[in-house]
């Protein structure tokens, strides 16, 4: 068993507040890492699935049914398929306020995020369940390789070889696609569209995001495409990383890069059946950028945000991190064990007057001196020890 970050988080949060969210995409693990804080737990404690018809049906009168149970520990899954249950937890923990009552999971849906919102202010705590992340996994010889191309999607990640992963891969995304997302979001997809959309999102993977060549493309409207990949990004499976803007008179480059948040899924759609494949694909080194950044900012806290920074001038970093107001690192993404720096980056550092600055390397992960303000490092060595120096500072 996978020893996951989070977990500690919870049962902290479950002795504060008396009602957690943990929402994350599918299939990332968020009901097997939920029984487990159940089971730890010194509150017996009770599961429905609201996917089942059969719990669904135990719900006909939700107050009656929770209130014969706020003796327990009510772990509630897919909690989005119900938003009417939010004032009446609302009503049921301000009769009993007791930590820890409800530990509700979902799979990211707007309805999840409004009506607990809404319902619970003040009561409820959300937190983001991933994959499996790299400092989770045993540091072995080409963990990073295999955990870079099949993704931290459990199943994807234990599959015995890159056959099974890419059959596994393809019965997820299809499933998603043609039932998972218009369960979530209560509305109707085109399978074959929302398809076509991901497939073109894989080949766009770190780019700056225009919805009007994907409309031309997919010959939809723009508005459709962003509709689309709202819903896509609500879901967790892709990522919009918006634009560092501070006072200057550069201009800059304005609309958010959009990347497929799993690695393991962006290689299904670019249809890479094995790792060595991998290495002569024309996306490599993007498909390596999107690795490294879903890593960095998935160990973030709240109080640290992620940006690209990009000028009209060629001025580029591929990640900023901003405490409040202020950038407090530069981070480049190189596919290479000898990196050099580039005037792009120089003059990135220059702009936003950053003291962490640092060059993430697939070589070993011994950190090394580019010059007096910049260093290169290989990815594992940054993510344990120093991201959680910069973050505390």
């Amino acid at each position: 068993m996978i020893k996951r970050i989070i977990e500690e988080k919870i049962e902290k949060l479950m002795k504060q507040f008396p009602a957690v969210a943990l929402v994350g995409p599918r299939q990332c693990g968020k009901t097997t890492l939920a029984k487990i804080i159940q089971k730890k737990s010194k509150i017996e404690g009770v599961y429905f699935d609201l996917e089942s018809p059969q719990d669904l049906r135990k719900f006909d009168n939700p107050e009656l049914f929770l209130t014969a149970h706020e003796q327990y520990q009510v772990i509630i899954d897919e909690v989005q398929r119900m938003p009417q249950l939010f004032p009446i937890m609302r009503s049921l923990i301000d009769k009993k306020r007791k930590a820890g009552r409800f530990l509700l999971l979902g799979s990211a849906s707007p309805e999840l995020v409004k009506g607990s919102s809404e319902s619970l202010a003040g009561r409820i705590y959300f937190l983001e369940a991933t994959p499996l992340q790299l400092i989770e996994l045993p540091d072995k010889n080409n963990a990073i390789q295999k955990h870079w191309f099949r993704g931290g999607f459990p199943a994807a990640w234990k599959a015995k070889n890159d056959d099974d992963f890419y059959q596994w891969m393809d019965g997820f995304v299809r499933t998603f696609i043609e039932r998972d997302l218009n369960n979530l979001f209560g509305t109707t997809f085109s399978p074959n569209l929302m398809f076509k959309l991901w497939r073109m999102l894989a080949h766009y993977h770190g780019g700056i995001w225009n919805a009007q060549s994907f409309s031309k493309g997919l010959d939809v409207s723009s508005v459709t495409v962003n509709r689309y990949l709202d819903h896509l990004k609500g879901a967790f499976m892709v990522r919009k990383l918006l634009p560092y803007y501070h006072n200057t008179s550069k201009r800059l480059v304005k609309s958010p890069k959009v990347y497929i948040r799993d690695s393991g899924l962006l290689h299904y759609l670019l249809d890479i059946h094995h790792a060595k494949n991998l290495q002569y694909h024309p996306m490599l080194g993007y498909s390596w950028e999107g690795y490294v950044i879903e890593q960095i900012i998935s160990l973030l806290p709240n109080n640290i945000q992620p940006y690209y920074y990009r000028t009209q001038d060629g001025a580029e970093v591929d990640l900023v991190l901003v405490k409040g107001i202020k950038p407090i690192a530069c981070i480049e993404v190189k596919y290479s064990e000898t990196p050099s720096l580039s005037r792009g980056l120089a003059e990135s550092i220059k702009d936003l007057k950053t003291k962490n600055n640092y060059i993430i390397t697939t070589g070993n992960d011994q950190i090394w001196p580019i010059n007096k303000w910049i260093n290169a490092i290989g990815l594992r060595s940054f993510l344990v020890d120093i991201l959680p120096k910069i973050i505390t500072k």
